[in-house]
Formats: structure tokens, sequence, C-alpha cells
């Protein structure tokens, strides 16, 4: 079977964006230095940071990232159907 539960898929998408927050931290707390103290003018104050933010974590959660990720996700769920012992996570750690 090549495809994915609702369940995986939703999985999967969380663990990519967790790992982009851990990837993009500096980029993030930069945003968020800068958006401390600001309430309606961090839309214009901060747009650099915040464009910035979006382009990191597009890396890892953009369309052809996420592609891999699944693709990684269901060779090693068929591998472990196939009889090895494989988590099908084990690849995200």
């Amino acid at each position: 079977m090549n495809t994915l539960s609702r369940r995986e898929e939703e999985t999967l998408l969380k663990t990519a964006k967790n790992r982009a927050l851990k990837e993009c931290d500096p980029v993030v707390k930069a945003f968020a230095d800068c958006a401390t103290g600001h309430t309606f003018t961090v839309a214009w104050n901060c747009r650099e940071q915040y464009k910035a933010v979006q382009e990191c974590m597009i890396q890892y959660t953009g369309p052809e990232p996420m592609a891999a990720v699944r693709a990684e996700y269901l060779r090693l769920r068929n591998e472990q159907h196939a009889g090895l012992i494989v988590p099908p996570t084990a690849y995200l750690l």
C-alpha cells in the first residue's frame, strides 16, 4: 500500500514542522525579538525577519521536502511490513 492515512499524514506534517522550528530556531528567535513590544506595527517593522522565517520553514515543510519525507516513510513502512523490523518513524529522529 503506497498511501498514507490521514493520521500518518498529520503525524508526518507535525514532525516536519517541529524539525523545521528546531532547525530555524535562530531565525524564529530573531523574529520574536523584533516583534517584542510591537503590536500592529510588527507587520511593517519585522517584515524582513518574517520573510526569513517563511523561507527557512519552507525548506522543511514545502511540497518537495514533504514528498521526500512521505516517500521515506512509505519505504520504511513497506520494509517493516515485509518482515524487517524497522520502526517507520526511525528516520525522523
